[in-house]
């Protein structure tokens, strides 16, 4: 029996939509630095992005795609020769691998075009908000994770010892969802991605996660200035109004996330213990990279050369319990910034590939955002000049460069909502390793968010939206992969997907 056309659309990115699903399921009671289902399943998303490069007998990705995607390689192979054993220096190569190479290299290649893109990114949505409600149910019924003597905070199915999980995907569903408020001629799926942004905002405060916090207002403004500075005021001014009307008016949870916000600004202050904890941390990783300056410590080295480089201010760890856990001293094996975390372990050579990437896909991201961003005065011309271009196409196929450049712009304009999602995604990501590192449940996720961004950093501005004209812009060397035409049939993959036949509609 045939698959329905949508779902035959979308059977590339449905290995990555089932990984996403797998982090769904409750995990077992332990300390979180075990391998996971998501983990494994991720192993079998990367053979099925191999199955299909081969299926498809082309070059997957140019050379500068190639070098922006492998970078970290680099970087990840020297500090694994310095690593103090070899087991390490594996297990800590295959980690990194999998997390900022393999995985979002595979990502890449599974999607095809921006309606794919938007299913993951409903992915993401769909995600956060299952993990939502069961965070705001543990912060109503008292069943989560402890944080002040009480068990509020709300986790998810991540458990006490993976206390931003929850906090991370719930970022990202309300990015995602932001972004695809913007997406143009969808008016339902506009107010529907409005309503769950609105929803997530509420488990997200319940996670008592200030990283998370800070992470997802620089992402959400960068958003929205991308989509437009009106939108951006617009935001604003509904975002103070819905929080007076939220703490001050009705009092929703007003005292405790007061005081955690308050204490965003204490840090040097009056910080807490745990904020005591991070800055000891953060100057033992300088004092190990001024000693191995070039590879660092190696691969998992942090724990290793911890206590002969922090001060005496670094606690032994950290207390959790809650969530259907039992109380226990979490130790403390990173120093919770994925900078110097990576700068520790794998020196300036480490450092500068991994971040460079990072840095390269948010300059592409925002490069594709240029092609795609609103104009004023434009949309209309643009679109009847298409439209007596395509009229004229059907008589004949002459005198079609002016309608071909204008249907690029209206199909670039179309995927406004992708570049929004790019970019804030990427935004956060970045902004977030200042407070987080990787470790726990979460971290496939994400290598699958950085995936998607990659996807429309090296292709998904350079290739039209599937259904839309004959043409677009054009593949050439911004594009992540290799076609034999000049954007063909709008995919990169020897798929059951028509191609287009000259003065065919």
């Amino acid at each position: 029996m045939p698959l329905p056309p949508a779902l035959r659309h979308a059977a590339t990115v449905l290995p990555v939509v089932a990984l996403l699903a797998l982090l769904a399921l409750p995990l077992p009671a332990g300390d979180g630095s075990g391998g996971t289902p998501a983990d494994a399943f991720s192993a079998l998303v990367v053979c099925c992005a191999l199955v299909h490069v081969v299926r498809s007998a082309r070059r997957p990705l140019t050379r500068s795609a190639a070098v922006v995607v492998g970078l970290p390689v680099v970087g990840i192979a020297a500090a694994a020769c310095a690593s103090s054993s070899a087991a390490t220096g594996v297990t800590g190569a295959a980690r990194y691998l999998q997390v900022f190479v393999l995985v979002p290299a595979a990502v890449l290649v599974l999607i095809r075009d921006a309606r794919q893109f938007r299913v993951l990114a409903w992915a993401f949505v769909g995600l956060a908000l299952f993990q939502g409600a069961l965070g705001v149910h543990q912060n109503l019924t008292g069943t989560g994770a402890s944080y002040m003597g009480a068990d509020i905070r709300a986790v998810g199915t991540f458990g006490p010892t993976d206390v931003m999980g929850m906090a991370t995907v719930v970022s990202y569903g309300l990015i995602a969802a932001l972004a695809l408020a913007f997406r143009p001629d969808a008016p339902r799926q506009r107010a529907a991605a409005l309503v769950c942004a609105g929803l997530l905002t509420v488990p997200l405060a319940l996670s008592f996660s200030r990283g998370a916090w800070i992470a997802t207002v620089a992402a959400c403004g960068v958003v929205l200035l991308l989509a437009g500075p009106r939108h951006a005021l617009r935001a604003a001014l509904v975002g103070a109004a819905a929080g007076v009307v939220l703490v001050a008016g009705l009092g929703l949870g007003s005292q405790l996330l007061q005081d955690r916000l308050t204490s965003i600004t204490d840090v040097t202050d009056a910080p807490d213990q745990s904020v005591t904890d991070r800055y000891a941390m953060w100057a033992a990783s300088v004092d190990m990279w001024r000693d191995h300056p070039v590879t660092g410590v190696g691969l998992k080295g942090f724990p290793e050369h911890r206590d002969n480089h922090a001060s005496l201010a670094l606690s032994s760890g950290s207390d959790t319990a809650g969530a259907g856990a039992e109380f226990r001293r979490q130790p403390l094996l990173s120093p919770h910034n994925m900078y110097l975390l990576v700068l520790a372990e794998q020196g300036l050579i480490g450092l500068l590939t991994l971040a460079g990437s990072w840095l390269a896909l948010l300059v592409c991201a925002v490069r594709g955002w240029t092609r795609v961003r609103p104009r004023r005065g434009r949309a209309g011309a643009g679109g009847e000049h298409a439209g007596g271009e395509r009229g004229r196409g059907e008589r004949g196929r002459g005198e079609r460069a002016g309608g071909e450049r204008g249907r690029g712009e209206r199909a670039g304009g179309e995927r406004l909502d992708c570049a929004l999602a790019a970019c804030g995604l990427l935004v956060w990501q970045l902004v977030d390793f200042m407070y987080a590192d990787i470790g726990g449940p979460s971290t496939v996720l994400t290598a699958v968010a950085l995936g998607g961004c990659a996807w429309w950093a090296l292709r998904g501005a350079s290739v039209r939206e599937a259904g839309s004209g004959p043409a677009g812009p054009a593949c050439g060397a911004d594009s992540a992969f290799e076609t034999d035409s000049a954007c063909g049939s709008g995919s990169s993959y020897g798929v059951d997907v028509p191609r287009a036949v000259a003065g065919a509609r």
